[in-house]
């Protein structure tokens, strides 16, 4: 397992707090979970309590890019189930379930916002805003303290591009398309294939495919000038010419 935040990581978004928080037990087990998790190198995205086999404590977490793989979260339940037994922060047994947020995950910091820009979402306000709390659209941007959303949802009348108070929203949610799916696979195989490469169990991309030009990568490449003074010597129309000489059909003395 390698730390995910070998290289470069930006500790300002490492630190970024959430826009969204838990109420009561998982509040508890968020003051728990978050520092924790911060000092492994990842973020808290969310905390859900379920009565799901009595009790389970599912716990969402992230590397600062948004990537998780399986093994990020078998670190995070190896480091924080002993820390979560001495803190107790949970009135009764419960079953610690440490997940990544999903394809359709829930938005709960302005990074998260700027990120999935020009993605569809599904927004509940906590404060009404001009008489609705639930939008839906694609995002368009963060604007000081607000998002700017293109809804698909309006009704006659209705503005089609509003702007939401970020501190206002309750609950914000990827919506599942063909196109956040297409993108998370992609995210997740580069995720993967940098793992492998810091585990050493893949090879690292060769200095040449750092430095390749896409945008010439495709270009056709020059022919090679023909040097008359190294040509072959022994090519099929030499080797006739010389049997019709031998023959006696060409005069040596005048050309082809």
């Amino acid at each position: 397992m390698t730390d995910p935040t070998t290289g470069s990581v930006d500790t300002d978004l490492l630190a970024e707090p959430r826009l969204v928080v838990e109420p009561g037990m998982a509040a508890r087990v968020s003051a728990v979970a978050g520092p924790v998790l911060q000092g492994m190198g990842y973020r808290l995205v969310r905390i859900k309590i379920s009565a799901e086999s009595g009790c389970t404590v599912q716990i969402m977490a992230e590397r600062p890019d948004g990537s998780m793989q399986i093994e990020d979260c078998e670190a995070i339940s190896k480091a924080l189930s002993p820390v979560l037994d001495v803190a107790d922060p949970i009135d009764r047994a419960y079953r610690l379930e440490i997940s990544s947020p999903g394809i359709d995950r829930p938005l709960v910091r302005r990074s998260d916002f700027e990120r999935y820009a020009g993605y569809l979402v599904k927004i509940e306000m906590a404060v009404a805003h001009q008489g609705r709390k639930r939008f839906r659209g694609k995002l368009g941007g963060v604007e000081g303290d607000a998002v700017r959303l293109h809804r698909e949802d309006t009704s006659a009348g209705e503005a089609a591009e509003i702007m939401l108070v970020m501190e206002d929203i309750a609950d914000a949610r990827l919506v599942l398309t063909d196109e956040l799916i297409a993108e998370s696979m992609r995210r997740g195989k580069a995720a993967e294939r940098e793992l492998r490469q810091n585990l050493g169990l893949e090879p690292p991309p060769p200095p040449h495919a750092r430095k390749s030009d896409p945008a010439r990568s495709n270009k056709p490449k020059p022919k090679l000038k023909s040097d008359k003074k190294n040509a072959p010597k022994n090519t099929k129309e030499h080797r006739l010419a010389a049997e019709r000489l031998r023959r006696g059909e060409i005069d040596p003395t005048r050309g082809d």
